[in-house]
């Protein structure tokens, strides 16, 4: 059984050298929504996210709303253990798959399949796991022979079927993706969207980050508003109003 626990979590990192007080404020409102908390000579401290608790069970699709900054991505990276939280507590119960960021995991300079095994490893697959998977994901990216070629020569939109094609070949009990369906082109998001339907008759816990109200009608059915490092849970209603 899944399961995700927070327990008064916050965040926080600073902010290093920056030129005027104005110059600070926006680099936090555009990175993650946080607030300034103190200041010593050249740095900052900000609270990305403050004395965040909630629990997240089997059967849980939670959609992540907020501004451009308000702390999505800092959420699903706490989740995936990115971040370590300065205090509070958090409980993971079951095999995490995040699908982040593109290029994630990605080492430009080895080839496709070398990738494959690098990202599989990273997402806690064995190298046998990797080897029974790789015709799958050769299937879904249909890369063909640039599999053989450096990541470094790929598109932007072969990285995007590379990264997410090893990203949905694990069966995982909890799920953290930021913004998937937005990136590629419109076929790659159509397969994107059926291969992703697939897979979440399998997840135990689901966690979405995206500012469209249709991708969070059809996947989630819990919603949490995160402003300036909090996070409250709110109905559909709100959310898909947002």
């Amino acid at each position: 059984m899944a399961r995700l626990s927070l327990s008064n979590v916050t965040v926080q990192y600073p902010v290093y050298n920056s030129r005027s007080f104005s110059l600070r404020n926006h680099l936090v409102r555009v990175s993650t929504g946080g607030r300034i908390e103190s200041e010593a000579g050249q740095v900052n401290v900000v609270t990305a996210l403050k004395d965040v608790s909630f629990e997240l069970k089997n059967g849980d699709a939670v959609a992540l709303i907020g501004h451009n900054g308000a702390g999505k991505s800092t959420m699903l990276r706490t989740l995936a253990g990115v971040y370590t939280p300065i205090s509070g507590t958090i409980v993971r119960e079951g095999r995490v798959s995040t699908m982040l960021e593109l290029g994630a995991g990605i080492d430009g300079e080895l080839s496709g399949y070398e990738n494959i095994t690098r990202m599989g490893v990273l997402l806690g697959m064995s190298l046998k796991e990797i080897e029974a998977h790789t015709a799958d994901i050769e299937d879904f990216c249909q890369l063909g022979e640039f599999l053989e070629l450096p990541v470094r020569t790929y598109s932007s939109g072969m990285s995007t079927r590379l990264m997410f094609a090893v990203a949905t070949t694990v069966q995982p009990d909890i799920l953290l993706v930021d913004e998937i369906f937005g990136m590629g082109d419109a076929e790659f998001q159509i397969n994107a969207k059926k291969r992703m339907e697939a897979l979440l008759q399998s997840v135990g816990i689901f966690v979405f980050a995206t500012h469209n109200n249709e991708l969070v009608e059809r996947y989630c059915n819990r919603f949490f508003r995160l402003e300036h490092g909090t996070v409250r849970e709110i109905e559909r209603s709100e959310a898909v109003t947002a």
